[in-house]
């Protein structure tokens, strides 16, 4: 099955190329593992790239499925050279409706990332509990679960494969923003 992770390397325009790793996204090793000599990470990420010069909001609406990923890395080559993780967090329930709706929070490899799974694991079987019981209605509890994500995680809600159709040709609902590694 495998832990699969993205890793979105930052080009000289401030595009993105994107690369796979099967087995980076369990434990967040990557984030040691690239570094200037090592860009692969000595064979942990394909040499094969996905796509090439993709913007940042890209990389979630059109890669980051969140049923599929369970990490992120974002890779600024340079003078300082830097590799940020993210946890991927699926924020739907698996049965089928609403698959693309997740977010990204910023998380170091430890213990710090097993408080976070932890965290959203426990939250999202209270929350599904209490959609059953009928107490909430399941558009409630995922933005109850949104908010929470948001305001106690700093995380990033986006929606995968999100299209102009879904908002009626609209500004989109959600976006990446930009963070202080992401400045030169």
């Amino acid at each position: 099955m495998g832990h699969r992770a993205l890793v979105a390397y930052r080009r000289p325009d401030h595009r993105y190329d994107l690369r796979y790793s099967h087995w980076g996204g369990e434990h967040l090793s990557l984030a040691s593992r690239i570094t200037r000599e090592t860009p692969l990470a000595d064979g942990a990420i394909a040499a094969e790239l996905l796509a090439t010069a993709i913007t940042r909001d890209r990389i979630l609406a059109g890669y980051l499925d969140p049923c599929v990923y369970e990490a992120l890395y974002v890779v600024t080559p340079g003078a300082r050279y830097t590799v940020v993780s993210y946890r991927v967090c699926w924020l739907e329930w698996g049965d089928g409706r609403d698959d693309g709706r997740g977010a990204i929070v910023e998380v170091s490899p430890g213990a710090r990332d097993r408080t976070l799974r932890t965290w959203l694991r426990a939250t999202k079987t209270v929350l599904g509990d209490i959609v059953e019981m009928g107490a909430l209605s399941r558009r409630a509890a995922l933005t109850y679960l949104e908010a929470r994500i948001c305001e106690e995680r700093d995380g990033t809600v986006y929606t995968y494969d999100w299209t102009a159709e879904h908002t009626g040709g609209g500004s989109r609902p959600d976006y990446w923003p930009a963070g202080d590694h992401d400045r030169r």
